[in-house]
Protein backbone atom coordinates (compact mmCIF):
# COMPACT_ATOMS: atom_id res chain seq x y z
CA UNK A 1 0.00 0.00 0.00
CA UNK A 2 2.84 2.59 0.49
CA UNK A 3 3.59 2.89 -3.19
CA UNK A 4 0.08 4.35 -3.34
CA UNK A 5 0.22 6.50 -0.48
CA UNK A 6 3.60 7.53 -1.83
CA UNK A 7 2.18 8.49 -5.28
CA UNK A 8 1.56 12.26 -5.50
CA UNK A 9 -1.18 11.96 -8.38
CA UNK A 10 -3.25 9.46 -6.64
CA UNK A 11 -3.32 12.77 -3.68
CA UNK A 12 -3.50 14.95 -6.16
CA UNK A 13 -7.13 13.45 -7.49
CA UNK A 14 -8.46 12.86 -4.36
CA UNK A 15 -7.71 16.49 -3.66
CA UNK A 16 -9.09 17.91 -6.68
CA UNK A 17 -12.35 16.02 -6.49
CA UNK A 18 -12.58 17.07 -2.47
CA UNK A 19 -13.16 20.28 -3.62
CA UNK A 20 -14.95 20.07 -6.44
CA UNK A 21 -17.71 18.20 -3.66
CA UNK A 22 -17.05 21.15 -1.09
CA UNK A 23 -17.99 23.58 -3.80
CA UNK A 24 -20.96 21.65 -5.15
CA UNK A 25 -22.13 21.54 -1.51
CA UNK A 26 -22.07 25.33 -1.52
CA UNK A 27 -23.61 26.18 -4.79
CA UNK A 28 -26.79 27.58 -5.86
CA UNK A 29 -27.47 24.91 -8.18
CA UNK A 30 -25.79 21.58 -7.47
CA UNK A 31 -26.46 17.96 -6.97
CA UNK A 32 -27.83 17.99 -3.82
CA UNK A 33 -30.28 20.12 -3.17
CA UNK A 34 -33.68 21.37 -4.93
CA UNK A 35 -34.47 25.14 -4.79
CA UNK A 36 -38.10 24.93 -4.25
CA UNK A 37 -40.55 26.37 -1.41
CA UNK A 38 -40.58 23.63 1.14
CA UNK A 39 -44.40 23.38 2.15
CA UNK A 40 -45.87 21.10 4.99
CA UNK A 41 -47.22 17.60 4.12
CA UNK A 42 -47.76 16.24 7.15
CA UNK A 43 -48.14 16.71 11.16
CA UNK A 44 -44.47 16.87 11.42
CA UNK A 45 -43.60 19.52 9.16
CA UNK A 46 -46.12 21.76 10.84
CA UNK A 47 -44.88 21.13 13.70
CA UNK A 48 -41.25 21.61 12.73
CA UNK A 49 -41.70 24.81 10.75
CA UNK A 50 -43.67 26.48 12.99
CA UNK A 51 -40.90 27.00 15.16
CA UNK A 52 -38.52 28.23 12.35
CA UNK A 53 -38.92 32.28 11.11
CA UNK A 54 -39.77 31.10 7.31
CA UNK A 55 -39.85 27.54 5.75
CA UNK A 56 -36.76 26.13 4.40
CA UNK A 57 -36.49 27.13 0.59
CA UNK A 58 -35.25 24.05 -0.49
CA UNK A 59 -34.99 20.21 -0.06
CA UNK A 60 -32.59 17.55 -0.98
CA UNK A 61 -32.40 16.74 -4.47
CA UNK A 62 -33.15 12.76 -5.88
CA UNK A 63 -29.89 11.52 -5.82
CA UNK A 64 -29.29 12.66 -2.32
CA UNK A 65 -32.92 10.95 -0.84
CA UNK A 66 -32.35 7.76 -2.78
CA UNK A 67 -28.95 7.40 -0.96
CA UNK A 68 -30.05 9.06 2.37
CA UNK A 69 -32.90 6.55 2.42
CA UNK A 70 -31.52 3.56 1.68
CA UNK A 71 -28.82 4.02 4.35
CA UNK A 72 -31.13 5.19 7.39
CA UNK A 73 -33.63 2.11 6.76
CA UNK A 74 -32.02 -0.70 5.47
CA UNK A 75 -28.16 0.34 6.40
CA UNK A 76 -27.61 -0.33 2.67
CA UNK A 77 -25.72 2.03 -0.44
CA UNK A 78 -28.71 1.94 -3.58
CA UNK A 79 -27.24 -0.22 -6.39
CA UNK A 80 -25.63 2.03 -9.22
CA UNK A 81 -28.82 0.83 -11.25
CA UNK A 82 -31.19 1.61 -8.29
CA UNK A 83 -30.20 4.75 -8.18
CA UNK A 84 -29.98 5.61 -11.77
CA UNK A 85 -33.46 5.02 -12.21
CA UNK A 86 -34.78 6.47 -9.16
CA UNK A 87 -33.36 9.87 -10.67
CA UNK A 88 -34.83 9.58 -13.52
CA UNK A 89 -38.18 8.67 -12.56
CA UNK A 90 -40.58 11.82 -12.78
CA UNK A 91 -43.15 10.04 -11.04
CA UNK A 92 -44.00 12.44 -8.28
CA UNK A 93 -45.00 10.00 -5.75
CA UNK A 94 -41.67 8.25 -6.48
CA UNK A 95 -39.96 8.70 -2.65
CA UNK A 96 -43.21 7.79 -0.92
CA UNK A 97 -43.21 4.47 -2.93
CA UNK A 98 -39.41 3.91 -2.21
CA UNK A 99 -39.82 4.42 1.65
CA UNK A 100 -42.53 1.36 1.24
CA UNK A 101 -40.38 -0.79 -0.78
CA UNK A 102 -37.27 -0.46 2.01
CA UNK A 103 -39.99 -1.26 4.69
CA UNK A 104 -40.31 -4.09 3.50
CA UNK A 105 -36.80 -5.35 2.54
CA UNK A 106 -34.81 -8.29 4.28
CA UNK A 107 -32.23 -5.78 4.86
CA UNK A 108 -34.48 -3.85 7.21
CA UNK A 109 -35.07 -6.61 9.64
CA UNK A 110 -31.22 -7.00 9.58
CA UNK A 111 -30.07 -3.51 10.23
CA UNK A 112 -32.59 -2.36 12.80
CA UNK A 113 -31.67 -6.30 14.54
CA UNK A 114 -28.31 -5.18 14.75
CA UNK A 115 -29.72 -1.32 16.18
CA UNK A 116 -32.10 -3.52 18.92
CA UNK A 117 -28.82 -5.65 19.52
CA UNK A 118 -26.64 -2.71 20.40
CA UNK A 119 -29.60 -1.64 23.16
CA UNK A 120 -30.29 -4.89 23.89
CA UNK A 121 -26.40 -6.24 24.48
CA UNK A 122 -26.54 -8.79 22.18
CA UNK A 123 -23.17 -10.41 22.88
CA UNK A 124 -21.75 -13.51 23.55
CA UNK A 125 -18.31 -12.89 25.70
CA UNK A 126 -17.10 -10.79 28.47
CA UNK A 127 -19.04 -9.05 30.03
CA UNK A 128 -22.50 -10.55 29.13
CA UNK A 129 -21.36 -13.59 28.42
CA UNK A 130 -24.43 -14.80 26.79
CA UNK A 131 -22.97 -17.59 24.63
CA UNK A 132 -23.18 -18.14 21.15
CA UNK A 133 -25.93 -20.04 21.15
CA UNK A 134 -27.97 -17.66 23.37
CA UNK A 135 -27.19 -14.61 21.59
CA UNK A 136 -27.88 -16.09 17.77
CA UNK A 137 -30.93 -17.49 18.98
CA UNK A 138 -32.08 -13.73 20.92
CA UNK A 139 -31.09 -12.17 17.39
CA UNK A 140 -33.20 -14.46 15.16
CA UNK A 141 -35.85 -13.57 17.35
CA UNK A 142 -35.35 -10.01 17.46
CA UNK A 143 -35.32 -10.07 13.55
CA UNK A 144 -37.56 -12.60 13.53
CA UNK A 145 -40.17 -9.41 15.30
CA UNK A 146 -38.66 -6.82 13.19
CA UNK A 147 -39.61 -8.61 9.91
CA UNK A 148 -43.04 -9.61 10.79
CA UNK A 149 -43.14 -5.49 12.37
CA UNK A 150 -44.27 -7.13 15.77
CA UNK A 151 -46.16 -4.20 17.71
CA UNK A 152 -43.88 -2.60 19.98
CA UNK A 153 -45.85 -2.73 23.50
CA UNK A 154 -45.82 -7.15 22.54
CA UNK A 155 -42.14 -6.58 21.45
CA UNK A 156 -41.47 -5.19 25.01
CA UNK A 157 -43.78 -7.41 27.09
CA UNK A 158 -42.94 -10.43 25.12
CA UNK A 159 -39.24 -9.73 27.03
CA UNK A 160 -40.46 -8.05 30.49
CA UNK A 161 -42.26 -11.45 31.41
CA UNK A 162 -40.00 -13.94 29.96
CA UNK A 163 -39.31 -17.35 31.66
CA UNK A 164 -37.78 -20.94 30.64
CA UNK A 165 -34.47 -21.67 29.16
CA UNK A 166 -32.34 -19.05 27.44
CA UNK A 167 -31.66 -21.44 24.52
CA UNK A 168 -35.15 -22.57 23.82
CA UNK A 169 -37.43 -19.35 24.47
CA UNK A 170 -35.32 -16.31 23.05
CA UNK A 171 -37.14 -13.71 25.17
CA UNK A 172 -35.82 -14.81 28.42
CA UNK A 173 -32.35 -13.61 27.09
CA UNK A 174 -33.00 -10.05 27.93
CA UNK A 175 -32.64 -11.16 31.81
CA UNK A 176 -29.46 -12.19 31.17
CA UNK A 177 -27.94 -9.76 28.48
CA UNK A 178 -26.87 -7.49 31.60
CA UNK A 179 -23.87 -7.03 33.97
CA UNK A 180 -25.68 -6.54 36.96
CA UNK A 181 -28.22 -9.39 37.35
CA UNK A 182 -29.61 -7.87 40.90
CA UNK A 183 -33.24 -6.70 41.54
CA UNK A 184 -31.87 -3.40 41.44
CA UNK A 185 -29.40 -3.74 38.58
CA UNK A 186 -32.26 -5.46 36.49
CA UNK A 187 -34.36 -2.01 37.45
CA UNK A 188 -31.70 0.40 35.81
CA UNK A 189 -31.84 -1.91 33.13
CA UNK A 190 -35.20 -1.88 32.20
CA UNK A 191 -35.79 1.68 32.88
CA UNK A 192 -32.71 2.53 30.63
CA UNK A 193 -34.01 0.39 27.38
CA UNK A 194 -37.91 0.82 27.52
CA UNK A 195 -38.40 4.13 29.44
CA UNK A 196 -35.13 5.98 28.44
CA UNK A 197 -34.69 6.79 31.66
CA UNK A 198 -30.97 6.22 34.05
CA UNK A 199 -32.02 5.58 37.28
CA UNK A 200 -29.17 6.14 38.91
CA UNK A 201 -30.11 9.67 39.00
CA UNK A 202 -33.75 8.86 40.79
CA UNK A 203 -34.02 9.08 44.87
CA UNK A 204 -32.70 5.80 46.16
CA UNK A 205 -36.15 5.20 47.35
CA UNK A 206 -37.49 5.57 43.82
CA UNK A 207 -35.30 3.19 42.46
CA UNK A 208 -35.47 0.31 45.27
CA UNK A 209 -39.31 0.71 44.91
CA UNK A 210 -39.00 -0.31 40.83
CA UNK A 211 -36.63 -2.90 42.08
CA UNK A 212 -39.29 -4.89 43.68
CA UNK A 213 -41.07 -5.99 40.59
CA UNK A 214 -37.11 -7.64 39.91
CA UNK A 215 -36.60 -8.85 43.05
CA UNK A 216 -38.37 -12.44 42.41
CA UNK A 217 -36.03 -12.94 39.01
CA UNK A 218 -34.09 -16.16 39.94
CA UNK A 219 -31.64 -17.75 37.62
CA UNK A 220 -30.47 -21.68 37.77
CA UNK A 221 -28.44 -23.79 35.57
CA UNK A 222 -29.32 -27.28 33.45
CA UNK A 223 -26.81 -30.33 32.27
CA UNK A 224 -26.88 -28.22 29.12
CA UNK A 225 -23.73 -26.35 29.15
CA UNK A 226 -24.26 -22.86 29.33
CA UNK A 227 -27.99 -23.09 29.16
CA UNK A 228 -29.63 -21.11 31.97
CA UNK A 229 -33.10 -21.03 33.09
CA UNK A 230 -35.07 -17.92 34.55
CA UNK A 231 -37.96 -17.94 36.17
CA UNK A 232 -40.33 -16.33 38.96
CA UNK A 233 -39.12 -17.82 42.51
CA UNK A 234 -41.68 -16.54 45.48
CA UNK A 235 -39.62 -17.69 47.80
CA UNK A 236 -36.29 -15.61 46.55
CA UNK A 237 -34.01 -14.63 49.05
CA UNK A 238 -33.30 -11.41 46.91
CA UNK A 239 -34.57 -8.11 49.40
CA UNK A 240 -37.61 -6.75 48.91
CA UNK A 241 -39.04 -10.31 47.43
CA UNK A 242 -42.14 -11.67 48.45
CA UNK A 243 -41.30 -14.51 50.52
CA UNK A 244 -45.12 -15.20 50.70
CA UNK A 245 -46.04 -12.36 52.37
CA UNK A 246 -47.84 -9.19 50.22
CA UNK A 247 -45.66 -6.16 49.33
CA UNK A 248 -46.22 -2.56 48.93
CA UNK A 249 -44.64 -0.65 46.54
CA UNK A 250 -45.31 1.96 44.00
CA UNK A 251 -44.60 2.38 39.94
CA UNK A 252 -42.65 5.11 38.65
CA UNK A 253 -45.48 7.46 38.57
CA UNK A 254 -46.37 7.12 42.15
CA UNK A 255 -49.19 4.40 41.79
CA UNK A 256 -49.48 2.32 45.08
CA UNK A 257 -49.94 -1.14 44.68
CA UNK A 258 -49.92 -4.19 46.45
CA UNK A 259 -47.66 -7.14 45.21
CA UNK A 260 -49.16 -10.43 45.88
CA UNK A 261 -47.05 -13.69 46.45
CA UNK A 262 -48.44 -15.99 43.74
CA UNK A 263 -47.93 -13.34 40.83
CA UNK A 264 -44.90 -12.94 39.39
CA UNK A 265 -44.84 -8.71 39.81
CA UNK A 266 -42.69 -8.07 36.36
CA UNK A 267 -46.74 -9.03 35.01
CA UNK A 268 -47.79 -5.70 37.15
CA UNK A 269 -44.58 -3.39 35.60
CA UNK A 270 -45.16 -4.86 32.36
CA UNK A 271 -49.20 -4.14 32.07
CA UNK A 272 -48.46 -0.59 33.38
CA UNK A 273 -45.39 0.00 31.25
CA UNK A 274 -47.03 -0.86 28.19
CA UNK A 275 -50.69 0.89 28.68
CA UNK A 276 -51.46 3.93 26.11
CA UNK A 277 -51.74 6.22 29.21
CA UNK A 278 -47.84 5.23 29.93
CA UNK A 279 -46.27 8.49 28.93
CA UNK A 280 -42.64 7.03 29.68
CA UNK A 281 -43.07 4.03 27.26
CA UNK A 282 -44.37 5.92 24.10
CA UNK A 283 -42.23 8.95 24.30
CA UNK A 284 -38.80 7.11 25.07
CA UNK A 285 -39.22 5.47 21.63
CA UNK A 286 -40.93 7.74 19.61
CA UNK A 287 -37.80 10.14 20.76
CA UNK A 288 -35.64 6.98 19.85
CA UNK A 289 -36.64 6.73 16.38
CA UNK A 290 -36.25 10.42 15.78
CA UNK A 291 -33.00 9.89 16.77
CA UNK A 292 -32.35 7.02 14.63
CA UNK A 293 -33.71 9.07 11.35
CA UNK A 294 -32.48 12.36 12.39
CA UNK A 295 -29.60 11.81 14.07
CA UNK A 296 -30.56 13.53 16.77
CA UNK A 297 -33.39 13.09 19.55
CA UNK A 298 -35.88 15.87 20.24
CA UNK A 299 -34.99 14.57 24.23
CA UNK A 300 -31.42 14.13 23.75
CA UNK A 301 -29.05 11.65 24.62
CA UNK A 302 -32.14 9.22 23.68
CA UNK A 303 -31.78 7.67 27.00
CA UNK A 304 -31.49 10.52 29.26
CA UNK A 305 -34.94 11.68 29.64
CA UNK A 306 -35.53 13.60 33.13
CA UNK A 307 -37.50 16.87 33.99
CA UNK A 308 -34.46 18.75 33.97
CA UNK A 309 -33.62 17.11 29.69
CA UNK A 310 -36.83 18.79 28.33
CA UNK A 311 -37.52 17.98 24.45
CA UNK A 312 -36.39 20.54 22.14
CA UNK A 313 -39.98 20.78 20.31
CA UNK A 314 -42.62 19.23 23.29
CA UNK A 315 -45.43 19.56 20.87
CA UNK A 316 -43.29 17.63 17.79
CA UNK A 317 -42.63 14.63 20.75
CA UNK A 318 -46.21 14.42 21.97
CA UNK A 319 -47.38 14.70 18.58
CA UNK A 320 -44.83 11.64 17.92
CA UNK A 321 -46.18 9.53 20.92
CA UNK A 322 -50.30 10.05 19.42
CA UNK A 323 -49.16 8.56 16.23
CA UNK A 324 -47.64 5.39 17.87
CA UNK A 325 -50.43 4.79 20.12
CA UNK A 326 -53.27 5.73 17.51
CA UNK A 327 -51.36 3.08 15.27
CA UNK A 328 -51.34 0.31 17.56
CA UNK A 329 -47.69 1.05 18.52
CA UNK A 330 -46.77 -0.24 14.49
CA UNK A 331 -42.70 1.34 14.47
CA UNK A 332 -43.29 1.42 10.56
CA UNK A 333 -45.63 3.88 10.61
CA UNK A 334 -43.23 6.38 12.67
CA UNK A 335 -40.89 5.49 10.21
CA UNK A 336 -42.89 6.42 7.72
CA UNK A 337 -44.88 9.40 9.34
CA UNK A 338 -41.03 10.74 9.56
CA UNK A 339 -39.57 9.94 5.96
CA UNK A 340 -42.18 11.31 4.24
CA UNK A 341 -42.14 14.78 5.96
CA UNK A 342 -40.21 17.45 4.16
CA UNK A 343 -38.51 18.11 7.34
CA UNK A 344 -36.70 14.80 6.80
CA UNK A 345 -35.76 15.83 3.07
CA UNK A 346 -33.98 18.80 4.14
CA UNK A 347 -30.88 19.34 2.36
CA UNK A 348 -27.84 18.38 4.85
CA UNK A 349 -26.41 21.11 7.43
CA UNK A 350 -22.64 20.11 8.61
CA UNK A 351 -22.46 22.17 11.34
CA UNK A 352 -24.79 24.75 13.62
CA UNK A 353 -27.78 24.16 15.80
CA UNK A 354 -29.59 21.41 15.05
CA UNK A 355 -32.09 21.47 17.79
CA UNK A 356 -34.86 22.64 15.58
CA UNK A 357 -34.31 20.58 12.63
CA UNK A 358 -33.53 23.25 9.88
CA UNK A 359 -31.77 20.71 7.88
CA UNK A 360 -30.62 17.05 7.87
CA UNK A 361 -27.60 16.43 10.50
CA UNK A 362 -24.85 14.93 8.69
CA UNK A 363 -23.00 12.20 10.47
CA UNK A 364 -20.34 9.78 9.46
CA UNK A 365 -21.67 6.34 8.84
CA UNK A 366 -21.78 2.89 11.21
CA UNK A 367 -18.94 0.97 11.07
CA UNK A 368 -21.32 -1.87 10.11
CA UNK A 369 -22.56 0.21 7.21
CA UNK A 370 -19.54 1.67 6.15
CA UNK A 371 -17.14 -1.71 5.83
CA UNK A 372 -20.64 -2.99 3.79
CA UNK A 373 -20.54 0.04 1.64
CA UNK A 374 -16.86 -0.25 0.98
CA UNK A 375 -17.51 -4.29 -0.06
CA UNK A 376 -20.59 -3.15 -2.22
CA UNK A 377 -18.41 -0.99 -4.41
CA UNK A 378 -15.24 -3.22 -4.48
CA UNK A 379 -17.42 -6.57 -4.66
CA UNK A 380 -15.62 -8.24 -2.08
CA UNK A 381 -16.52 -9.75 1.37
CA UNK A 382 -15.39 -9.08 5.44
CA UNK A 383 -13.42 -11.55 7.37
CA UNK A 384 -14.28 -11.66 11.13
CA UNK A 385 -13.16 -13.25 13.90
CA UNK A 386 -14.28 -14.14 17.40
CA UNK A 387 -13.26 -14.49 20.88
CA UNK A 388 -15.27 -17.59 21.27
CA UNK A 389 -14.21 -20.19 18.47
CA UNK A 390 -15.89 -22.55 16.07
CA UNK A 391 -18.09 -24.84 16.52
CA UNK A 392 -19.79 -22.38 19.43
CA UNK A 393 -18.95 -19.49 17.22
CA UNK A 394 -20.53 -20.09 14.18
CA UNK A 395 -19.93 -17.67 11.02
CA UNK A 396 -21.58 -17.85 7.62
CA UNK A 397 -19.10 -17.08 4.64
CA UNK A 398 -20.60 -13.79 3.13
CA UNK A 399 -22.31 -12.61 6.01
CA UNK A 400 -22.77 -9.07 5.96
CA UNK A 401 -21.88 -6.91 8.53
CA UNK A 402 -25.32 -5.67 9.69
CA UNK A 403 -26.46 -9.27 9.72
CA UNK A 404 -23.92 -10.33 12.56
CA UNK A 405 -26.04 -12.11 14.68
CA UNK A 406 -23.20 -11.66 17.94
CA UNK A 407 -21.57 -8.47 19.11
CA UNK A 408 -18.61 -11.09 19.77
CA UNK A 409 -17.76 -11.74 15.91
CA UNK A 410 -15.87 -8.65 14.54
CA UNK A 411 -13.25 -7.10 12.85
CA UNK A 412 -10.33 -4.82 13.11
CA UNK A 413 -12.13 -2.49 10.86
CA UNK A 414 -15.05 -2.55 12.74
CA UNK A 415 -13.17 -2.16 16.32
CA UNK A 416 -11.61 0.82 14.53
CA UNK A 417 -14.60 2.85 13.74
CA UNK A 418 -16.56 2.93 16.94
CA UNK A 419 -19.29 -0.43 16.75
CA UNK A 420 -20.84 -0.60 19.53
CA UNK A 421 -19.25 -2.72 22.35
CA UNK A 422 -22.82 -3.42 23.51
CA UNK A 423 -22.05 -3.62 27.15
CA UNK A 424 -24.13 -1.45 28.84
CA UNK A 425 -27.09 -0.82 26.37
CA UNK A 426 -26.56 3.28 25.83
CA UNK A 427 -26.99 4.86 22.77
CA UNK A 428 -23.23 6.62 23.20
CA UNK A 429 -21.40 2.62 23.27
CA UNK A 430 -21.00 3.65 19.75
CA UNK A 431 -18.88 6.28 18.57
CA UNK A 432 -19.50 7.44 14.62
CA UNK A 433 -16.55 10.54 15.25
CA UNK A 434 -14.38 10.68 12.72
CA UNK A 435 -10.58 9.86 13.95
CA UNK A 436 -6.83 10.32 12.93
CA UNK A 437 -6.76 6.63 13.10
CA UNK A 438 -9.55 5.92 10.62
CA UNK A 439 -8.41 8.23 8.15
CA UNK A 440 -5.31 6.59 7.99
CA UNK A 441 -6.85 3.68 7.78
CA UNK A 442 -9.21 4.41 4.30
CA UNK A 443 -6.05 6.19 2.73
CA UNK A 444 -2.95 3.81 3.87
CA UNK A 445 -4.10 0.31 4.97
CA UNK A 446 -3.98 -2.46 3.20
CA UNK A 447 -7.41 -4.12 3.41
CA UNK A 448 -8.27 -1.11 1.54
CA UNK A 449 -6.16 -1.39 -1.02
CA UNK A 450 -6.48 -4.97 -1.30
CA UNK A 451 -10.43 -4.88 -1.61
CA UNK A 452 -10.03 -2.24 -4.25
CA UNK A 453 -6.88 -3.71 -6.28
CA UNK A 454 -9.07 -7.28 -6.41
CA UNK A 455 -12.26 -5.88 -7.25
CA UNK A 456 -13.97 -7.80 -9.91
CA UNK A 457 -15.84 -4.38 -10.72
CA UNK A 458 -13.38 -2.81 -11.58
CA UNK A 459 -12.09 -6.02 -13.88
CA UNK A 460 -15.42 -5.45 -15.43
CA UNK A 461 -15.11 -1.66 -16.06
CA UNK A 462 -11.36 -2.00 -17.57
CA UNK A 463 -12.76 -4.54 -19.88
CA UNK A 464 -15.56 -2.73 -21.13
CA UNK A 465 -16.07 -0.52 -24.11
CA UNK A 466 -17.76 2.17 -22.63
CA UNK A 467 -16.39 5.84 -23.53
CA UNK A 468 -14.69 6.78 -20.25
CA UNK A 469 -17.89 9.38 -19.17
CA UNK A 470 -19.84 6.25 -19.13
CA UNK A 471 -17.50 4.82 -16.88
CA UNK A 472 -16.59 7.73 -14.84
CA UNK A 473 -20.91 8.24 -14.38
CA UNK A 474 -21.06 4.39 -13.61
CA UNK A 475 -18.21 4.79 -10.87
CA UNK A 476 -20.40 7.73 -9.09
CA UNK A 477 -23.48 5.97 -9.28
CA UNK A 478 -22.02 2.98 -7.45
CA UNK A 479 -19.74 4.44 -4.59
CA UNK A 480 -21.48 8.12 -4.40
CA UNK A 481 -25.32 7.40 -5.66
CA UNK A 482 -24.89 10.55 -8.24
CA UNK A 483 -24.31 11.20 -11.65
CA UNK A 484 -20.74 13.77 -11.57
CA UNK A 485 -21.08 17.34 -12.15
CA UNK A 486 -19.27 18.23 -15.69
CA UNK A 487 -16.37 19.78 -13.53
CA UNK A 488 -15.74 16.26 -11.72
CA UNK A 489 -16.37 14.54 -14.97
CA UNK A 490 -13.37 16.83 -16.48
CA UNK A 491 -11.13 16.18 -13.47
CA UNK A 492 -11.50 11.97 -14.46
CA UNK A 493 -11.43 12.32 -17.84
CA UNK A 494 -7.85 13.79 -17.82
CA UNK A 495 -6.92 11.88 -14.87
CA UNK A 496 -7.43 8.44 -17.37
CA UNK A 497 -5.08 10.09 -20.17
CA UNK A 498 -2.49 11.04 -18.03
CA UNK A 499 0.84 9.37 -19.19
CA UNK A 500 1.76 6.45 -17.78
CA UNK A 501 -0.71 4.95 -16.15
CA UNK A 502 -3.19 2.44 -16.99
CA UNK A 503 -6.86 2.81 -17.11
CA UNK A 504 -6.72 0.05 -14.32
CA UNK A 505 -4.30 1.70 -12.20
CA UNK A 506 -6.60 4.89 -13.33
CA UNK A 507 -9.89 3.97 -12.00
CA UNK A 508 -8.29 2.14 -8.93
CA UNK A 509 -7.21 5.33 -7.85
CA UNK A 510 -10.54 7.38 -8.89
CA UNK A 511 -12.14 4.71 -6.67
CA UNK A 512 -10.09 4.92 -4.02
CA UNK A 513 -10.53 8.79 -3.98
CA UNK A 514 -14.02 8.90 -3.65
CA UNK A 515 -14.04 6.57 -0.97
CA UNK A 516 -11.94 8.67 0.83
CA UNK A 517 -14.18 11.77 0.71
CA UNK A 518 -17.13 13.18 3.19
CA UNK A 519 -19.39 12.66 0.70
CA UNK A 520 -19.11 8.98 0.94
CA UNK A 521 -18.03 8.45 4.36
CA UNK A 522 -21.08 10.05 5.60
CA UNK A 523 -24.88 10.15 5.95
CA UNK A 524 -26.11 13.17 3.94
Amino acid sequence: MQKYFARPDRLLVLTLLAITSASAFAATTDPYRINAPTTSTNRIDQLVFVRMPAAPAATCSDAVFVRRVYLDVIGTLPAADDAKEFIADPNPGKRAALIERLLARDEFADYWAMKWSDLLRVKAEFPINLWPNAAQSYHRWLRDAIRKNMPYNEFVRAQLVASGSNFENPPVNFYRAMQNKTPAGIARTVALTFMGVRTENWPADDEARLAQFFANVSYKTTAEWKEEIVFFNPASTNTGALNGVPQTTAFPDGTILTLKPDRDPRVAFADWLVADQNPWFARNIANRTWAWLMGRGLIEEPDDIRPDNPPSNPELLAGLQQELVASHYDLKHLFRLILNSRAYQLPAVATGDTGHFAGYPMRRLDAEVLIDAIDQVTGSVESYSSAIPEPYTFIPDNLRSIALPDGSISSAFLETFGRSPRDTGRETERNNHITAAQKLWLLNSTQVQRKIDRSPLLDTAVKGNKPPADVISDLYLRILSRFPTAEETQIARDYLKRPGITRRQALTDLTWALLNTSEFLYRH
